[in-house]
């Protein structure tokens, strides 16, 4: 069966969330602690000629999946996922951010991790089937979303060392406020001297489960130090910025310039990392995406050449970085505060994904 002939089978919950308690929830949603009723499912297999389909697309009830003990997600971490989040407008329709853009690098980190490709058309469908099912899941107040989760996991029963022949592709939700709480502030920042997020020739640039597990030591470190994320560089380039556990970092110069690392295999190629540069790009902001060290951060923001640095991703938007802390030693950002340029980014790119101003590049696209 082809893509384009996947129909969903309907399963609806029979024991849904009752107003009241949805309502309770929403009141206070936090982070990732809470998930809508529903879930949506794809499944692939390998026939007996070796051919691979996708097929049994279904949404049904949220709930424990049941799955072998030998599945090879278990053993070898075959999983990949994603991120996104569904806005209400306020004419009540439910819109998302660059969906296309999330359905390519699904596809790029399932090619790394030797998973089967995902049909961005089968992509677009599971989040409008999962977001009509949970509507009265989204959010209405300022500054939240619903969170989108899709993942890929290997599920044959296998112990073998080769990529699997049996996945699941899901997506679930989870209603979200501000990703680090309260009103937006400056975070702090923790080096990472004792671990490294990636190496060449790894799964940086692939969103997998496993760069996130390598990163949470660290961020164990940086918490015990008082910050809210850690960066990491990488020690063999001078010290060069790669990214923070799970967000992207640009720095502002006092001539307009726009500066962020380059890609180089070792970093996630972030959809806000994108759409920041391109909103720059149209404001005639010279943007350069190359090797920046920590050495560059330090003496920049003595020397005034930096006056702002924020970091970005899809949960947290945009960020401005208040203080870096490198051991005993602390960079503080140029101003306590966020900065212009990075405020005026945020509201633009915020704008955009609500509804409440212009959409140049048409990246919204409507699912409810």
């Amino acid at each position: 069966m082809t893509a384009t002939q996947l129909e969903f089978a309907q399963y609806p919950s029979a024991s849904p969330k009752s107003q009241a308690d949805r309502e309770a929830i929403l009141a206070n949603p936090g982070f990732g602690n809470h998930f809508t009723d529903h879930t949506v499912v794809v499944d692939y297999s390998v026939d007996a000629s070796g051919e691979g389909g996708w097929g049994n697309a279904r949404l049904e009830a949220y709930g424990p999946i049941a799955m072998d003990p030998a599945a090879a997600v278990l053993h070898y971490g075959q999983e990949i996922f994603e991120g996104m989040k569904a806005y209400r407008h306020a004419d009540g329709s439910i819109w998302t951010f660059r969906p296309e853009a999330n359905a390519a690098r699904l596809n790029r980190s399932a090619a790394r991790i030797a998973l089967p490709q995902l049909p961005e058309e089968v992509f677009l469908e599971s989040l409008r089937q999962l977001v009509a099912a949970d509507r009265e899941w989204v959010p209405t107040r300022d500054g939240e979303s619903l969170y989108l989760r899709p993942f890929m996991i290997a599920t044959e029963a296998f112990l073998g060392v080769r990529p699997a022949r049996e996945v699941s592709y899901r997506v679930i939700a989870s209603p979200a406020a501000n990703y680090f709480g309260g009103e937006l502030a400056p975070v702090s920042i923790w080096v990472s001297r004792n671990y490294a997020r990636a190496g060449r020739g790894g799964t940086g640039a692939a969103k997998c489960g496993g760069n996130y597990a390598a990163s949470l030591a660290a961020q164990l470190e940086a918490e015990a130090h008082g910050c809210k994320q850690v960066l990491f560089l990488d020690q063999l380039n001078n010290n060069a910025v790669e990214e923070l556990g799970g967000m992207n970092v640009f720095f502002v110069f006092k001539d307009g310039t726009l500066v962020t690392p380059a890609l180089s295999g070792t970093i996630l190629e972030g959809v806000t990392r994108a759409s920041i540069i391109q909103l720059a790009k149209d404001r005639g902001l010279n943007i350069q995406e190359r090797v920046i060290t920590l050495d560059e951060w330090r003496e920049g923001v003595a020397g005034g050449d930096i006056t702002e640095v924020f970091a970005c991703g899809t949960a947290a938007v945009i960020t401005p970085i208040g203080e870096l802390k490198d051991g005993d030693e602390v960079i503080s950002a140029p101003d306590p505060s966020a900065g212009e340029v990075t405020m005026s980014l945020r509201e633009q790119l915020l704008g955009i994904q609500t509804g409440k101003v212009e959409d140049p590049h048409g990246w919204m696209t409507r699912l409810v």
